[in-house]
Parts: structure tokens; C-alpha cells; sequence
């Protein structure tokens, strides 16, 4: 009789005993349900801002927010999150952040304003930063070898088929109005999903943990926290208020914060205590280039999607289901782009998310040239060249970047060097969600304007995702150049 080893607790640096192979593909389907919910509700929200808008009288700075709310908690507690599977049990803490976000996932369904709304949408931030730090660490444990690298690979097409696919089903649901539901919708898909990861969870999860993490870091938790929010909170609401002194002085603030985060830190490890974070793995250049070059890409992200959502349907005159069409496009070909990347990332290593890359950056190019040209009569079978070329390319590095930068970390260090990669990750979505603020409201002052005015607002954005795009192709020079090792063999 085989001893049952789903809640045996393991030692650091160790794999712990497994599940079997059918309950192994059972525990991947479950943590990628888990991130998918939370990725798709980063964005889901995006083609349905007009129709909230409308439906709530939110004003510009509500429609930020009820984005940021979800964005930036969901950024500022992933570190805490982290740190929580670490000490109590990564299935157990896992359990717990998804029953949190599936009932938030609800309130938002029932929020009839927009304020109600956004405290609905900053609880499930936070749930999700409880739930997600847990999937990266337990794919790091639960598999080795050329399966963690397959499961790692199937986790970067999920962040970034997820990010786009969000907008083309928040786009469908919105515009059929199932059950006369209308926006309410995109929320209740969480629901039951939500409830199938928490039992699937509860009978196929291994229970792990850092045994080398003693107690929480409350000191390190606070400091983390206010850098951050002095960062966000000022990019998020300085425009509407035409940049007032203070937003300069706590926009200074944040990052002044974090570089005392890092001393306390480092004094914690040094007198043996249980730091929050694990500094030695910034010394690993693979990972500290991955982590920048992922932060970045979650700012473009942010700033993107929002902004073309705002374009498709605001200067463009498209419903919520023909805007979701160019989602769906962009969706499909991340899908191409990730297989692609992934066969040829075992051979070309940091080559492959770099050509993804300089494609993603050239056609954003030949976008912002077409609607400099076309304006308001942009079609989508004239856009739909470069967002095919754009999807391509962002599939090509949103799935071999998470191996690539935290494959080779040691398994002892697999929960904090999860928590920090999706840290940057959400934290920068978050940064550039509210960055719309200081780049497209700065055009489009009410975010209620239509036609050329949003043109001209999207067009001025593009340069600066470009230039984005072209910083991730640099930092990733910090990638391995060559493993024996391939996704799929």
C-alpha cells in the first residue's frame, strides 16, 4: 500500500513527494486556472469600461481606478502572499486566496456603483495576491526537468493569451447580455471556476513550504507596501489634478522607500532573521534582467490594452463585440507566437523573446502610421495585419521568459523568486494602467470624448510602448544564451 504524501510538508531545497501522473496533470490544470482568473480580471474589464461608464456614471478617474484598484492591490500584496505560502503551506494558502477572490469576484457582479465597485475590485486584488504567488512555486516543486520547463512555458502562454484574452470575452459577454446581466457577466464566470479550483485544489494539491521561513517580516511588509503606493497612487491621480506639488514629492518618495526596503532586508539576513525577500537571488544576472524586463512588459501591457480599448470603442465608434474581434485576432496569434517560441527557445534561448520583441515594436509602428492616416476610419480588416504581427510577437516572449529567468533558481527559493517575478508582472500591468493617466487622458482631458480627439490621444501613446518594447529586447541580453535542455523533449 503506497503511503499518501498529498500533505507532506517539504524540506527546502526538495522536491516533495508528488502525486501521481494523472493527479500531476490535475495539480498544472488547477494552478492555471488560478492564474488565468487572475490575469483575465486584470484586463477583463477593459472592453467594458464604456459600458460601466455609462451604466454607473463613473468619471475618468473611476474608470482608471476600477481598473488600478484590482491592478495595484493585486501588485502591492503579492510579496506579502508569497511570503504566506512560504510560512503556513502553499496549498492551504492557495485555498485560501481563491475562496477570497471568488467571493470578491461576486460583490463585483452585484456592485451597482462605481465606487462600490472599486473596494470590490481592490478585494479581489488582494485575494488574487494571496492566490498567485502559490502557482509559480508549486509548478517549481511539483515538477522537475523538462516537465518544470513545459509546465513553466505553459504558464507564460497563459499570462499573456490571458492578458488579451480578458478584453475579447469582457467585449462578448458585455454585448450579449446574458440574462439581461449585461457587464455584471464578467464577473460571474470567476464564480464557478472559482469553486472548481478550491475542490480540485483541496484533493490533488501537495502541500509544501519554505521550512527555512520563520515568521512574517511586518517591517519589511510596510515598507514594500508604501513604496509602491507612493509610486502608483500620484501616476494615477496627478493628471485630473494638474500635477499639484505633492505628486512629485511622494512619486520620489516610493522609490526612496524601497532602497531602505533593500537595507532593512539585508540587515534582517544578515542577523539570521526571516527577511521577506531572498536579495541573493538578484545576483543571479538571468534573473535580475528577466525580472526588469517582465516589470516592463506589464507597464506596456497596462498602458496598451487600456488605451486601444478606449480607441476601438471610443475613436473608433466599435460595439464591445467588434472591439472584441481585434482581442481575439491579437489572442490567437499570442497562441501561435508561444508555440512557435517554445520550440525554437530550447535551440535560440534569449533569441526567441527578442525577436518577439523587434516584431511586437515594428507593428505597433505600422499601427500608429495607419492611424495617423485613417483616423476615425481605421477598419479592422486594415488593422488586423498588425495586430496579428503583435499578438505573434508578444506570444514569442510572454512564454519562454518565465523559464528563462526563473527556471534555474533553487527550489528552496522557488516561492520568493515566484512572488518577486509576479510582483513585476502585476505591479507593472498596474503602473500602466494608471500611467494612462499622465500619457492618454493627458489628451483626451474627460475620457468621454469620441473620434479624432481619442485618435490623437491612442497615437501619442504608441511611441511610447515602442521605446518600451525595444528596453525589453535590451534587458533581455541578461538571458541564458544556450541550455541542452528543451521544452518538449
Amino acid at each position: 500500500m503506497s503511503r499518501d504524501t498529498r500533505n507532506a510538508p517539504s524540506l527546502p531545497g526538495t522536491t516533495p513527494a508528488g502525486p501521481s501522473h494523472r493527479g500531476s496533470r490535475i495539480v498544472l490544470a488547477v494552478m492555471l486556472v488560478g492564474e488565468l482568473m487572475a490575469v483575465l480580471d486584470a484586463s477583463v474589464v477593459d472592453t467594458a469600461l464604456p459600458t460601466i461608464q455609462a451604466d454607473t456614471g463613473a468619471s475618468a478617474a473611476g474608470l482608471q481606478w476600477t481598473h488600478a484598484a484590482y491592478a495595484l492591490a493585486l501588485g502591492i500584496g503579492l510579496i506579502t502572499g508569497n511570503r504566506l505560502g512560504d510560512l503556513y503551506g502553499r496549498k492551504r494558502t492557495f485555498l485560501l486566496g481563491t475562496g477570497a477572490f471568488t467571493a470578491a469576484s461576486l460583490l463585483c457582479a452585484l456592485a451597482t456603483g462605481p465606487a462600490t465597485l472599486i473596494a470590490a475590485r481592490a478585494m479581489q486584488g488582494a485575494g488574487a495576491a494571496v492566490m498567485i504567488p502559490q502557482v509559480l512555486a508549486t509548478l517549481h516543486v511539483t515538477f522537475s526537468g523538462s516537465d518544470r520547463a513545459k509546465a513553466f512555458g505553459l504558464y507564460g502562454t497563459v499570462m499573456s493569451v490571458g492578458s488579451v484574452a480578458g478584453p475579447a470575452l469582457g467585449g462578448i459577454l458585455t454585448q450579449a447580455d446574458l440574462f439581461g446581466l449585461g457587464w455584471h457577466a464578467i464577473f460571474l464566470i470567476n464564480v464557478p471556476l472559482g469553486i472548481a479550483a478550491v475542490v480540485l485544489g483541496h484533493r490533488y494539491l501537495t502541500e509544501s513550504r519554505d521550512r527555512q521561513a520563520q515568521r512574517l517580516d511586518p517591517l519589511g511588509m510596510a515598507l514594500s507596501a508604501l513604496g509602491l503606493l507612493l509610486i502608483a497612487y500620484p501616476l494615477s491621480t496627478g493628471g485630473a489634478l494638474h500635477w499639484p506639488w505633492w505628486t512629485f514629492a511622494a512619486t520620489a518618495g516610493g522609490p526612496a522607500v524601497l532602497v531602505g526596503l533593500v537595507f532593512q532586508q539585508r540587515a534582517k539576513t544578515r542577523k539570521g532573521g526571516s527577511p521577506l525577500m531572498v536579495l541573493s537571488l538578484f545576483s543571479g544576472r538571468p534573473f535580475s534582467g528577466g525580472l526588469i524586463a517582465q516589470l516592463v512588459l506589464g507597464v506596456l501591457s497596462g498602458l496598451f490594452f487600456m488605451c486601444w480599448t478606449l480607441f476601438m470603442q471610443q475613436g473608433l465608434g466599435l460595439s464591445p463585440s467588434r472591439a472584441a474581434i481585434g482581442f481575439l485576432l491579437l489572442t490567437l496569434a499570442e497562441i501561435a507566437g508561444a508555440w512557435l517560441a517554445m520550440a525554437a527557445v530550447a535551440r535560440h534561448q534569449r533569441r526567441a523573446p527578442q525577436a518577439g520583441a523587434l516584431l511586437a515594436a515594428l507593428a505597433l509602428a505600422v499601427f500608429h502610421q495607419l492611424a495617423s492616416a485613417y483616423g476615425t476610419g481605421l477598419s479592422m480588416t486594415a488593422m488586423a495585419l498588425p495586430v496579428l504581427a503583435l499578438g505573434l510577437g508578444l506570444g514569442m516572449i510572454g512564454a519562454p521568459l518565465t523559464d528563462l529567468t526563473i527556471g534555474g533558481v533553487d527550489d528552496a527559493h522557488a516561492g520568493s523568486a515566484s512572488g518577486l517575478f509576479n510582483t513585476a508582472t502585476h505591479l507593472g500591468i498596474a503602473l500602466g494602467v494608471v500611467l494612462t493617466g499622465a500619457v492618454f487622458f493627458a489628451h483626451d482631458q474627460t475620457a468621454t470624448a469620441r473620434g479624432a480627439d481619442v485618435v490623437d490621444a491612442f497615437t501619442a501613446t504608441l511611441p511610447y510602448v515602442i521605446s518600451g518594447l525595444l528596453i525589453t529586447w535590451a534587458l533581455m541580453f541578461c538571458l541564458p544564451r544556450a541550455t541542452s535542455r528543451s521544452l518538449w523533449r
